[in-house]
């Protein structure tokens, strides 16, 4: 497992599109495996999640992704899993890092710091 949460700063359509495009457009096996999204008053919440191959680690891997937002401020939790080829120890997440890593870009563009 990896994971990454922060604070982002700008508009909460934009980085949940900009966060998806990465994410599609970053390995020819990503697939988008489900989506929710829920609104109350001004608060907003996106979760996705995602399927990709992993050449590193032979398996396929998932990234999950929930956006939270109020107005310009917004909160990521991105957190990968199943990139482990191991059965009782967790060995190789080479995978889910990498996962992990293809969003940062975005992160850094809408980062509140």
């Amino acid at each position: 497992m990896a994971q990454l949460e922060c604070q982002l700063q700008g508009d909460f359509n934009k980085i949940l599109d900009a966060l998806e495009k990465k994410i599609m457009g970053g390995s020819m096996s990503a697939t988008k495996e489900g989506s929710s999204d829920y609104v109350l008053n001004d608060i907003r919440c996106a979760v996705r999640v995602y399927e990709r191959y992993s050449m590193l680690g032979g398996n396929r891997v998932s990234l999950n992704i929930t956006l939270v937002g109020n107005n310009e401020s917004s909160f990521l939790s991105a957190i990968t899993a199943g990139g482990s080829q191991a059965v009782l120890f967790k060995i190789n997440t080479l995978g889910e890092e990498a996962f992990l890593d293809c969003i940062t870009k975005v992160v850094k563009q809408y980062s509140k710091y």
